[in-house]
């Protein structure tokens, strides 16, 4: 499931202008990962403008353009609600914040950006450490809680599964073949035959 879940996030990011790096296509569970093991995406906007404000912490499609590049990693808990308790009772979603990880990932950027202009190479700077979840509480005050306390952890900002399949679903354009990715297919044919007209879009709440 996670390489779905990861799949979903990388065709979020690619179809709002993003180049999108997966370190590692395979997981880890017999032992404690390393660092680079952390992170599940890098992502970098070639259309970033400098100066730009800092993007809202919970982050939907119109806010992306105000990211330059991040680190983005994958809690695909679906039947899970990111709850304070739940939060504080899971250090191991809090892992890709440590400073080992960060350095990595500064590294990493570094690594790809050093034929540009040394403007670019500036260690973390604009860096932004993103967490993909399938959603925080609903009601007050355990929703401010959950999003305090990630801010509090290290967290630049959050985007929910539905917030990214409705934008996703919204581009898809049901008379062009996307052969070239499963997730995008599925989706297509599934819009197609009618299966997620606008009722059915609840089924991601």
């Amino acid at each position: 499931m996670s390489s779905v879940d990861e799949s979903i996030v990388r065709e979020y990011f690619e179809q709002n202008g993003f180049l999108v790096r997966q370190l590692r296509k395979y997981q880890v569970q017999s032992r404690k990962k390393t660092a680079d093991e952390e992170i599940d995406l890098l992502v970098y906007n070639p259309s970033f403008q400098p100066n730009s404000r800092k993007p809202d912490f919970m982050l939907f499609s119109s806010e992306l353009k105000y990211i330059h590049k991040a680190v983005v990693v994958v809690k695909g808990w679906h039947t899970l609600r990111f709850t304070p308790a739940m939060l504080k009772s899971s250090p191991e979603i809090f892992r890709f914040l440590e400073k080992t990880v960060v350095k990595k990932v500064s590294d990493l950027f570094f690594e790809d950006s050093k034929n540009q202009d040394e403007s670019e190479n500036d260690g973390e700077g604009d860096l932004l450490k993103i967490l993909v979840l399938p959603g925080l509480p609903t009601e007050n005050p355990y929703r401010e809680q959950s999003m305090q306390l990630l801010k509090e952890k290290g967290v630049d900002g959050i985007i929910s599964f539905r917030s990214m399949l409705l934008d996703i679903l919204a581009k898809i354009e049901i008379n062009r073949n996307y052969q070239k990715s499963e997730i995008l297919q599925v989706l297509r044919i599934l819009k197609n035959y009618d299966l997620l007209g606008q009722p059915q879009l609840e089924l991601f709440k």
